[in-house]
């Protein structure tokens, strides 16, 4: 069966194979870099406005990376790491929480996931025997803990309480 290529196809690579993860990966990380945005503008903060101005831009440039090559750099790594470790020891909620709170926080929640969606679509794209820098899977993973961390933090700032979870499955 011949697929049908629409004149008005939003992005060349939609109509690539079902096996072919990169245009997946490439549309999350869309998803996730417009949701920051949407966070962005969630928040009166001017210094997390400029940090979530800065993460936007990051996840758009790992857009292209199972395409073409990683530009994110150590250095970014390292800058995130420290946005995950200053967020860490601006809270003393430790475990599980429920994905509460404010709309902001609510938001971060839905990043946090969709990160970790972005680590999961690596590993399957590894398991498929192609290359994935390990550079790309550790800002992946950074991604999910700042998007939790800020999650904690967007709720301190409004003033709401975490609701911890406890798990009847896992103790």
């Amino acid at each position: 069966m011949e697929l049908y290529r629409s004149l008005y196809e939003a992005y060349p690579f939609l109509s690539d194979s079902g096996g072919d993860l990169r245009c997946d990966f490439e549309l999350l990380t869309d998803e996730l870099a417009s949701a920051a945005g949407l966070l962005r503008a969630q928040t009166d903060d001017q210094t997390l406005k400029a940090e979530l101005l800065w993460v936007c831009e990051l996840i758009y440039n790992l857009n292209p990376t199972l395409r073409t090559r990683l530009t994110v750099t150590e250095e970014e790594a390292n800058r995130l790491a420290g946005a995950v470790h200053r967020l860490q020891g601006e809270t003393t909620i430790h475990g599980f929480v429920l994905p509460q709170g404010c709309q902001a926080a609510c938001t971060a929640h839905l990043l946090r996931v969709r990160a970790k969606c972005l680590v999961r679509l690596l590993y399957r794209h590894l398991e498929q025997g192609h290359p994935v820098p390990s550079l790309l899977v550790d800002v992946c993973n950074l991604l999910s803990g700042y998007f939790f961390l800020l999650a904690l933090k967007l709720n301190a700032l409004a003033g709401v309480a975490e609701e911890k979870y406890v798990s009847r499955n896992y103790t």
